[in-house]
């Protein structure tokens, strides 16, 4: 089962979103808010849907609306590790 990393979210965020965030700070601070790193709503959900491609299944509908790394990660690797991934 692979798991989504911080390191992996940030690089997501970089791509999807053109939010460059340092992976170890972002490592470090999993409870602050996406829209204080400068990722909104549809940044957000560019990245729900790349997941969705890359791991060939919808992630979960209140994936988009977490607001901080650590839900959204809990989240997203909860999905993976119950659908095999």
């Amino acid at each position: 089962m692979d798991s989504l990393t911080s390191g992996a979210l940030a690089e997501l965020m970089r791509k999807n979103a053109g939010v460059n965030v340092d992976p170890e700070t972002f490592a470090g601070a999993p409870d602050t808010p996406f829209e204080d790193y400068g990722l909104d709503s549809l940044g957000l959900l560019g990245i729900v849907a790349t997941l969705e491609n890359q791991y060939g299944r919808p992630m979960p509908q209140d994936a988009e609306r977490c607001r901080t790394p650590r839900e959204f990660l809990a989240l997203v690797n909860d999905t993976l590790l119950k659908s095999g991934a």
